[in-house]
């Protein structure tokens, strides 16, 4: 469904709330039930899981998400004075503040025309989009609201050159057949001269990497239990959040952290929802979050298989955190 709110803004529904608590359910359902209890990570963001994640990007440990602004601000005039971008489309576009970087780098050449942001928060997506519409004159403005791992088909054809970019190393989040879905779904938006834009945190020192997801304050920690308390909110569950600790450690085998819910007691979770009961052991935990890291290497890699090559490749001084260009082979 199109919604157009005014000429120069057009919203796209693909999911919907009721679309949204059955999936909810469907994976609270297979994941609690397995042997290794799971949630996937998508549900942190509800509006208290996504305020508490702008905290997490302001925390000393958390360098990811000002060292990402840090190198964007340091190639977009670059970037677009190159390759003459017109259209920028955002993958999981959220509150859109790194975004404005690029769009910034594309009004100042006079290139900018259009913005289509991706997102799951229908909410989340109109605020930004009224905040950037009053920002840029001339921008026009096409959402879409879906789940990025289905509805990727929905975003509209190109108006003129496109540049599509997915931040904040969320390509983390997903392990590597779902990795490889997405990005093979990316390369079906790229047409001649577009390109792709991935942030990826790199593999590093390991303190750094678990200090950035179990701070001092404990706010990851108040993050990551949110996820019980939307399964509360959305499936008339019982979980009592303040009965699981914290759990975040870097995986060396599988360059990746995980973060997991782990249960302090015995405790039986009645999903009323569903009508379903669950039993947790003490100390069982459940598996709430991958967070992969690359090295340039495994990064050119991934997009090779996806049908696209590495084209340019920026990192900082410390070569914490990179944002890779990716081309279709055949643009290069």
């Amino acid at each position: 469904m199109d919604v157009a709110a005014d000429q120069r803004l057009t919203i796209r529904v693909c999911i919907d709330e009721a679309q949204r608590r059955r999936a909810l359910g469907e994976d609270v359902r297979r994941g609690l039930a397995a042997e290794r209890k799971t949630l996937p990570c998508k549900y942190f963001y509800d509006e208290r899981g996504s305020e508490l994640f702008e905290r997490i990007t302001e925390l000393p440990e958390y360098y990811q998400t000002r060292t990402e602004l840090g190198i964007l601000a340091s190639i977009a005039d670059e970037l677009i004075a190159d390759f003459g971008f017109q259209e920028l489309v955002e993958l999981g576009s959220g509150s859109a503040t790194k975004t404005r970087i690029l769009l910034d780098a594309m009004d100042r050449r006079d290139r900018l025309v259009r913005y289509v942001p991706f997102d799951v928060s229908e909410a989340m997506l109109r605020s930004s989009a009224a905040d950037l519409l009053g920002r840029y004159s001339g921008l026009v403005v096409h959402g879409v609201i879906g789940d990025f791992q289905c509805h990727l088909g929905e975003v509209p054809p190109p108006r003129g050159r496109r540049l599509v970019i997915f931040l904040g190393s969320t390509i983390g989040n997903l392990d590597g057949d779902a990795r490889h879905a997405f990005l093979s779904a990316v390369r079906q938006l790229l047409g001649p001269g577009d390109a792709f834009l991935l942030g990826v945190d790199l593999v590093k020192d390991v303190a750094v990497l678990e200090a950035a997801y179990d701070d001092s304050a404990g706010v990851t920690a108040e993050f990551n239990r949110n996820i019980l308390r939307v399964v509360n909110r959305e499936l008339a569950a019982d979980f009592n959040p303040d009965a699981f600790r914290h759990l975040a450690f870097y995986n060396r085998a599988e360059d990746r952290i995980e973060m997991h819910l782990v249960a302090e007691r015995a405790q039986c979770v009645r999903v009323a929802a569903l009508d379903l009961t669950f039993e947790i052991a003490p100390d069982e935990t459940i598996w709430t979050e991958i967070s992969c890291k690359f090295t340039r290497e495994s990064a050119a890699a991934m997009l090779t298989d996806a049908g696209m090559s590495l084209a340019r490749w920026y990192t900082d001084p410390h070569d914490r955190f990179g944002l890779a260009l990716a081309l279709s082979p055949s643009l290069r």
